[in-house]
Formats: C-alpha cells, structure tokens, sequence
C-alpha cells in the first residue's frame, strides 16, 4: 500500500524571531475535515528541488490537534532547500506532506514530566502543552507537575515565551524555566545550559517525591523526561538524568541533527 498524500495549505504565517529567520506556520490539510495526530509527531513535507528531485523533510508538529489545522516551527538555514522553501512560503500556498509520523508521545498513564527543549526543538513541547492545557477545554495534565526548560544562546531565540508565561501563570502545576547560553548584558535570568536546570529540578522532584523515580517491585515510574534538540544536548541530559539513577525508559527522546 502506497503512502497517502494530503495537502497543506498555509493559512498563517507569524515572524518569530527575526535574528534567527524563524517563523511559526500554520496549515490546513484540504482534503480533511479532521487531521487526526499525537501531540510530539511530526508530518514530511515533499517537494521537488531545483534539479527536479523529490526532497522530504520532517518537521515536528508544533500544535495539539484541531480540527483539519497542524502547525510548525521552522528557521532559515543556509543553504537548506527545504527550511528555504517553508520560510519563503506565502498565505494561501500549498505543500505535500505525509504523516502523521513518530513515537515521541506522552507516555500512559501520565507522570510528573520535564519537557527539555533547545531551539526548533520547543515545536512538539508546544504541542505537548497545548493538549495538557488547552485553552479552550478540560485540563489534562492530571494535576501532574509538567516542568517545561527551554535553552537557547539568545534571548531573541525563546520562541513562544509569552505563550508559555501565561501558561505558567494561569496554571499551578505548569512550571516554565529559560536559560540563555550566550545572553546580552544585562540579562538578569538563567545563564548556561539546559542539562543544569534539569538536574536541579530531577534531584528537587526525588527530595519531594514520597516514590524512588526507579521502579521497585514492579511499581510504575512517577517521573519522565521528553528532550527534543540536537544530539549534543540529548546525550548531556541523558547523562545527567541517568547519573541521578534514572532508568532508559523514564527518558523520551527525539534528535533532529
């Protein structure tokens, strides 16, 4: 059976970052009433390049579902035909993509998590935090705690920060948390990495937790981490994590390089 292709027409298009040419897009899938995902997968595009070659590119779904719509969080690279194409796109035109695709899901039943995130990487936590959080809608979250860090070099790269702080201000168990790794003078918040506020929040949660984060007996875990970056970053909060005695699968991972 042949992969089944939908269209994707692009209904708006917002300037996130004008430094780092990065845009928040969303689209309509025409021939849906409903495209139904998992918040964390991601759609492949299609297009041919300039030497008529048929080019596919992943990109993680920034959005919870709704109705036919999906979004995405991309930035211009140099040189990259398809990160190009998606931030030169216009109001009214379309695309190719098949999917949904990827297990980089919120695992059952649901636990305190921490959402690691650097960069483009933010797009399936906003997605995450959509369907926890919705606006419109019942919570989800369970009373879980959901600790959302998010590491960038600049502060002009915190994409969807006002999102996030009217989350974390309308909702007592969401926690957001910023850290910039080449921040301007005069930038009063956190400075580093993200693995390092990671650490801080694994070892606070296991102070406060009355459950060893480790399964004992049989018994579930009560924590898990989701990190979506480059490899770099995945593997130091792997370490990190798995140094403070987690286990392989209390960490959900995703790599984009």
């Amino acid at each position: 059976m042949g992969r089944q292709f939908y269209t994707a027409r692009l209904r708006r298009r917002l300037l996130l970052s004008e430094r780092a040419e990065c845009f928040h897009l969303e689209f309509t899938v025409e021939e849906l009433e409903k495209f139904d995902f998992q918040p964390g997968q991601f759609v492949s595009f299609v297009a041919p390049d300039p030497m008529g070659k048929q080019q596919t590119r992943a990109y993680s779904i920034a959005s919870a579902p709704r109705a036919n719509q999906f979004d995405v969080c991309v930035n211009r690279v140099e040189g990259g035909f398809f990160s190009n194409l998606l931030c030169d796109l216009q109001v009214g035109q379309s695309l190719e993509f098949h999917g949904p695709h990827g297990l980089f899901l919120l695992r059952a039943p649901l636990t305190d998590s921490i959402f690691i995130a650097t960069g483009t990487g933010i797009a399936p936590m906003r997605g995450f935090v959509e369907h926890l959080f919705p606006d419109d809608g019942e919570d989800r979250s369970q009373g879980r705690r959901i600790w959302l860090v998010y590491g960038t070099r600049h502060e002009s790269e915190l994409y969807y920060e006002d999102y996030f702080e009217r989350i974390a201000a309308s909702q007592a168990n969401f926690f957001y948390s910023k850290t910039l790794s080449r921040p301007r003078n005069g930038w009063e918040g956190r400075r580093g990495y993200v693995q390092e506020l990671v650490e801080e929040i694994a070892a606070e949660h296991a102070r406060q937790s009355a459950v060893d984060p480790r399964p004992i007996d049989g018994a579930v875990y009560n924590v898990h981490a989701y990190i979506c970056g480059l490899n770099e970053m995945v593997a130091a909060n792997r370490d990190c994590l798995k140094g403070l005695g987690w286990e392989r699968k209390q960490i959900i991972f995703e790599r984009y390089d």
